[in-house]
């Protein structure tokens, strides 16, 4: 039997109090607890550790998006806890190369992001050859915006067959989660369908028994 789907949740926010608060709320019925990326420059190193520290059995991924230097920028957040860094598949190889090399040194592990990546297929395959061990696809709120949605590209990613991890972010809420999960998704991304619910805990324990059931 395949293991079940992961639920990961993006923590956008720029307040530290309200970051730490949202994940005591939601993290009884999610695997993996996200520290977006405009919240991990305006937070830093303090937030990781303390999430780390409060949710010790949660996976951390630090959405850092590095575009370069890729060993030198996540190291350190390895080092504080992070289970996961992302890089850019826009990025260069040896970039990524870094990234994947600071994820094995720390027994953790990098996430290959497809974000504005024009030939994905590709860039996974590279991706995953190279060692990296959970590819992201992923519709930026940009692009969300302008009406794209991330499952296309799921459909294109999960037929490679490379066998590691596939993240799919990009507006997934209660009435898409299982059809993600059926498509090949093997780690969902929520946020807004979380955050911006009327109790995010309530929603969180909504779309954790949807995924229990995909």
């Amino acid at each position: 039997m395949a293991a079940k789907a992961l639920i990961q949740m993006a923590l956008d926010s720029l307040d530290f109090d309200a970051t730490i608060a949202l994940a005591e709320q939601v993290a009884p019925y999610v695997d993996i607890l996200e520290i977006g990326t405009p919240c991990i420059k305006y937070n830093g190193l303090e937030l990781v550790t303390a999430l780390k520290a409060k949710f010790p059995n949660k996976l951390l991924l630090v959405d850092l998006k590095t575009m370069d230097a890729g060993g030198y920028e996540s190291t350190p957040f390895y080092e504080a806890g992070a289970d996961i860094c992302t890089v850019l598949g826009v990025s260069d190889k040896a970039t990524m190369g870094g990234v994947i090399g600071a994820a094995n040194a720390n027994n953790a592990e990098a996430q290959i992001d497809l974000i504005s990546v024009k030939d994905k297929a590709a860039c996974a395959t590279d991706a995953a050859a190279n060692g990296a061990q959970i590819i992201g696809v992923h519709t930026g709120l940009d692009a969300q915006a302008a009406g794209q949605t991330p499952f296309a590209d799921l459909k294109l990613i999960a037929d490679l067959n490379l066998g590691v991890r596939i993240s799919v972010a990009g507006g997934i809420n209660k009435d898409t989660i299982q059809s993600t999960v059926q498509a090949g998704a093997t780690i969902v991304v929520v946020g807004a369908a979380i955050y911006g619910a009327d109790s995010p805990a309530d929603s969180a324990k909504e779309l954790r028994a949807l995924v229990d059931a995909a």
